[in-house]
């Protein structure tokens, strides 16, 4: 027969990773990754926690007869800045989990069934 999970330990687990997971994600904070599209042309930055801090823009993807082109890049590059900060989020949150993470959520906690 199984033993019963002690369950000091993994209140304490559990209050260790909250404390790592707001550290993790307050460094998020300070983080950011780039993206661009058309070639450099349009450059987006985008903080960790999914905050788009600037917009470069060349000169030459300006052309006020293709508003539509311009438009464009821009949405191709916040889109790959925000996929490129959520993948890092991902990184830094996942190794936090530790072995709560992962598949089976608890299954580090030594809980039947989890």
């Amino acid at each position: 027969m199984p033993q019963p999970p002690n369950m000091q330990q993994m209140l304490k687990q559990v209050q260790k990773m909250q404390a790592d997971m707001l550290a993790a994600q307050e460094q998020l904070k300070q983080e950011e990754v780039s993206a661009s599209a058309g070639g450099g042309m349009v450059k987006v930055t985008v903080s960790g926690d999914l905050v788009i801090k600037r917009v470069e823009l060349d000169r030459e993807a300006v052309d006020p007869e293709d508003v539509e082109m311009l438009a464009d890049l821009v949405l191709a590059a916040v889109n790959e800045a925000l996929r490129s900060a959520q993948e890092l989020a991902a990184q830094r949150l996942g190794g936090v989990a530790g072995p709560l993470g992962g598949a089976g959520g608890l299954g580090g906690l030594g809980l039947p069934g989890l």
